[in-house]
C-alpha cells in the first residue's frame, strides 16, 4: 500500500497517541502537561506554543476520538468520527516545506491548538485510509495481554501483533512451550501405562 510520507508520519503520531491511553497494566501516558510536552517533542509536533491544562484536555479528547475510529465496525461509522474531528479542528490545508522537509500539506490552521493540530493532520491521515478502502488495516494487537493500536501495512493485511519481535515472539514461544508440555505429558502417561503393564505381569513370571 503506497502512502505519502506526510500521511504515514501523521498515522504514526495517531497510533502513538492512542497508545498513551491508560490500560490495566499501563498508566496514562498523558498524565500531566509535562507528559504532553514530552510527547510533542518526541514526535516533533510543529508550531506548538506554551502548553496548558486546556491543551492537555483537548489532546485527551482527540485521543479518545482516534481510539473510537480504530474500534469502528464500518467505514461509515469511522467517517462520522473523522468528519467530526476535522470539522471541529477547523481544517485549513496549506503547503509547507519547513525544517528541511520536502513539500507536504499541513491541515491544521495557523495558530491552532495542539489538540486541533493533531485532530486535523491525524484526521486527514485516517480519512486517506478510509477513502482507500483500507479501514481494516486500523487494528489492535491480538496478544491477549496487549491492546496496542497499529496500522497494518503488510501487503496481504496479515499482521496480527503490534510488534512481532515482542508480542508475536512471546506468543509463539508460549505456544511452543505449551505443545512441548503437552507432548511431555503424553509421553509420561504412555510410559506409565507401559511400565504399569509390565509390573502387573511380573507375578506370572517366575
Amino acid at each position: 500500500m503506497q502512502i505519502p510520507h506526510d500521511t504515514r508520519r501523521a498515522l504514526d503520531v495517531v497510533v502513538a497517541l492512542v497508545n498513551t491511553a491508560a490500560e490495566p497494566d499501563q498508566p496514562d501516558g498523558l498524565s500531566d502537561i509535562g507528559a504532553l510536552r514530552g510527547f510533542v517533542q518526541e514526535y516533533s509536533i510543529s508550531d506548538v506554543g506554551e502548553l496548558g491544562a486546556r491543551d492537555l484536555a483537548g489532546v485527551r479528547t482527540v485521543r479518545s476520538k482516534f481510539a473510537q475510529v480504530f474500534a469502528s465496525p464500518t467505514a461509515r461509522a469511522a467517517s462520522v468520527l473523522i468528519n467530526e474531528l476535522v470539522a471541529t479542528a477547523g481544517t485549513t490545508p496549506q503547503l509547507t516545506d519547513h525544517d528541511g522537509y520536502d513539500w507536504h500539506v499541513h491541515y491544521f490552521a495557523p495558530g491552532a491548538s495542539v489538540g486541533d493540530h493533531l485532530a486535523a493532520d491525524g484526521g486527514m491521515a485516517l480519512a486517506f485510509i478510509v477513502v482507500s478502502g483500507e479501514q481494516e488495516r486500523l487494528r489492535r494487537c491480538e496478544a491477549p495481554d496487549c491492546r496496542r493500536a497499529f496500522v497494518d501495512l503488510s501487503r496481504n493485511r496479515s499482521r496480527r501483533y503490534c510488534d512481532s519481535r515482542t508480542c508475536g515472539n512471546r506468543l509463539h514461544v508460549a505456544a511452543y512451550r505449551a505443545r512441548r508440555k503437552e507432548a511431555d505429558a503424553g509421553g509420561s502417561e504412555q510410559e506409565e501405562i507401559v511400565h504399569g503393564g509390565e509390573q502387573q505381569q511380573d507375578p506370572d513370571h517366575r
